[in-house]
């Protein structure tokens, strides 16, 4: 039986993780929109809807290899055709058929004016050059792919606010599509806090230790696609001030690691809030985390700047990164919804805590149900489970949990 023993968290003020959520959303704007090549627009959100110009097929075509053929009526077996010529995908031609008589086809061909069927070539019989038989009966429009039974001229093909994946950028390749308007996506600063970073394992000797922040957060935005620029600065107040100050200028979002408590050298939030951030909420109601930091900077265009500022334990930075990261670059590009949480069973005890907890977890399917199992090693400070963890899972505030009992979570990826 696994057990989170209860501890800190009950101080006065926090907000929940869902107020917290709820005011990304409802405090951020949304970056303007752009027109790019399609190619360059996997993962990008639509900034308007798209309608097709063409219908698809272009034109009726067939559908696989075989004999156009033009009949008055349903076809018998050992009916005779007369082949009078040839189609291949890709050409025209100005074969028309009349009555009797058949043109070789291929998958994908304009299938010639009079046709009435297309018999694909497993059930055809050649005699000669200019001979065939029909071996099985066949039904009139038969492997014939019609103009338009597809997509039609000035149908809807996809919603302003949908994310452009590998198949939607295919669909909209094939009917043509060759640029859409998206949002743009944030450009992005990450700011890593602190004199503690090793270089090399003799830097241990000094107190020093290993970066995973600034990695975890670069492969973070990797795996989305996206590039970042990061940023390592000292623990001193005008060293912050200075780096803050100069990114709030030209970035939309500033990340920051580490300097959000109320330490003697934490100086993300006064630095941040002497150079005229705006603060929206700072302290959440979970674990771990709990000393987050969320602000906004608006510039004299108008436009903003917007500060995350999250704590410096790993765990605290990646629970981050999954769940408020990724909810603040989607309501930057438009897309204004919380995380989508799944629902799962249970499988072991769990005791209270006074504050909600993010728990790293291994989730699997058993006969059908998705059940979840915590992994061991959860403290802030420690990463190694995330090797073998695929999601996260809540754990409310103040409630003891008992095998069985259905929690919410998130996949990770």
């Amino acid at each position: 039986m696994n057990s989170i023993s209860s501890g800190c968290g009950a101080e006065h003020g926090l907000i929940t993780v869902d107020q917290a959520l709820d005011l990304i959303l409802n405090q951020t704007k949304s970056l303007t929109t752009e027109t790019l090549e399609l190619n360059q627009t996997l993962n990008r959100y639509l900034a308007a809807d798209v309608y097709s110009n063409i219908n698809l097929p272009l034109f009726s075509q067939s559908a696989v290899d075989g004999y156009a053929l033009c009949a008055q009526s349903s076809i018998e077996t050992n009916t005779e055709f007369k082949l009078i010529g040839e189609i291949q995908a890709g050409y025209s031609s100005e074969l028309q058929l009349k009555a009797g008589q058949a043109v070789r086809i291929f998958t994908g061909a304009k299938i010639p004016f009079g046709t009435t069927t297309v018999a694909r070539q497993e059930i055809v019989q050649v005699i000669d050059s200019s001979k065939i038989v029909i071996t099985e009966n066949s039904k009139s429009n038969a492997d014939i792919r019609d103009v338009g039974e597809e997509i039609s001229i000035g149908q809807l093909l996809a919603n302003k606010g949908q994310q452009l994946s590998v198949g939607a950028i295919a669909s909209l390749s094939m009917a043509g599509i060759k640029q859409v308007e998206v949002f743009q996506y944030p450009k992005v600063a990450v700011v890593i806090t602190g004199d503690e970073v090793a270089e090399s394992i003799a830097d241990f000797a000094t107190g020093k230790i290993f970066d995973a922040n600034g990695p975890l957060i670069e492969a973070w935005f990797q795996n989305q696609g996206e590039q970042i620029e990061i940023f390592h600065v000292a623990d001193t107040e005008d060293a912050v001030k200075g780096l803050i100050q100069k990114l709030s200028k030209s970035y939309d979002l500033i990340l920051t690691t580490g300097g959000v408590s109320v330490g003697d050298y934490d100086f993300i939030r006064p630095v941040t809030l002497d150079l005229g951030f705006e603060q929206i909420f700072w302290k959440v109601k979970q674990k771990p985390g709990k000393p987050m930091f969320f602000a906004q900077f608006e510039r004299y265009d108008r436009s903003h700047c917007y500060l995350l500022g999250l704590p410096g334990n790993p765990a605290a930075v990646y629970v981050g990164m999954q769940i408020y990261t990724s909810t603040l670059l989607n309501a930057l590009q438009g897309q204004k919804q919380q995380p989508n949480w799944f629902s799962a069973v249970l499988t072991h005890n769990l005791k209270m805590d006074t504050r909600e907890h993010f728990l790293r977890m291994s989730a699997s399917f058993d006969q059908g149900v998705l059940k979840v199992k915590s992994l061991s090693k959860q403290q802030s400070h420690m990463l190694s489970n995330l090797m073998q963890a695929n999601c996260l899972v809540r754990i409310p505030a103040g409630q003891s949990l008992s095998e069985g009992q259905i929690v919410q979570g998130l996949f990770i990826h």
